[in-house]
């Protein structure tokens, strides 16, 4: 869900007092749950050409608050206000057209406004354009410009962006290749709780690359990034089970780790979980299966 302009900037000049107040009384209503009057406020002053309001309206129409959910009023008012050089108006509109939501999908548009918010500092806007370049979408792909961008968004705190930045030092991508600071900004990403990111550190620490091998490190990171559902630190937390790394050696664990992981996709954990109930008794298997059941009714917490 997107988000409004919460305040006026400074630089907006405004006619008079009432224009100011109407705009605040239009967010106080916002506040409170009643969009249509947000909606009745904000209007005139998007009318008018008032650009935070224009891009207000666009977020309403396009979570649907207050009105009925219409992408195309929401290019419409984004747009507006993305001429006027609203940045967050122009990374919005970036991402309609990256998405096809209310235009025909065309990556070379959404590279056009995403430029021109990441040029403002718009960290959203910079993480975006540093994927497109990394992706070679609407624009030729570019690892060096990549990295640029997503170092900026990077340097913000933006989290998939540090993420990014971290595989591209993996990779040497445009970049020389550099574990350590992979892990650092794998670290960061994954402090905000991003799940690739805590996999990605979890393997670092496991395989000891970028930081002195530590099991116990990587234990904690696949298992925070497990718990969010992601299979590849399901798979590599039972791997660390069935080795006894990091954590006491144990099959009834490592299986149903595998398990699940294998549910999600990872063909290896299928064979892995193959193997270990070969030295498993039916007990032992059927009480791995339950608390496999158990760990997805919770939503993978707590298993």
């Amino acid at each position: 869900m997107k988000s409004l302009i919460t305040t006026l900037l400074l630089a907006i000049t405004l006619s008079s007092t009432v224009f100011a107040d109407d705009f605040d009384d239009a967010l106080a209503a916002y506040n409170k749950g009643n969009y249509k009057t947000a909606i009745k406020l904000w209007r005139p002053l998007a009318e008018q050409g008032l650009a935070n309001a224009q891009f207000n309206l666009g977020v309403m129409y396009e979570n649907g608050e207050g009105v009925p959910e219409d992408d195309k009023q929401a290019v419409k008012w984004y747009r507006l206000a993305a001429e006027q050089g609203h940045a967050k108006a122009q990374y919005n509109l970036g991402l309609m057209y990256e998405e096809g939501s209310g235009v025909s999908e065309d990556d070379k548009q959404a590279v056009k406004w995403y430029r021109l918010a990441a040029e403002q500092g718009d960290a959203k806007a910079q993480a975006s354009l540093g994927f497109m370049y990394d992706e070679g979408s609407g624009v030729s792909e570019d690892d060096k410009q990549a990295v640029k961008w997503y170092r900026l968004a990077a340097e913000q705190g933006h989290v998939s962006a540090q993420f990014n930045l971290g595989l591209m030092y993996v990779r040497g991508d445009g970049v020389p290749e550099d574990d350590k600071q992979a892990v650092k900004w794998f670290r960061l990403a994954a402090e905000q709780g991003h799940a690739k990111a805590q996999y990605g550190l979890g393997f670092m620490y496991d395989e000891g690359e970028g930081v002195p091998e530590d099991d116990k490190q990587a234990v904690k990171w696949y298992r925070l990034a497990a718990e969010q559902g992601r299979a590849k630190a399901q798979y590599g937390l039972g791997l660390m089970y069935a080795r006894g790394d990091g954590v006491p050696e144990d099959k009834v664990l490592a299986y149903m780790w595998w398990n699940l992981a294998a549910a999600n996709g990872i063909e290896d954990a299928s064979t892995s979980k193959g193997i270990i109930a070969k030295r498993m008794t039916s007990s032992q298997i059927e009480k791995a299966q339950e608390l496999s059941r158990e760990c997805l009714k919770n939503n993978y917490k707590n298993c």
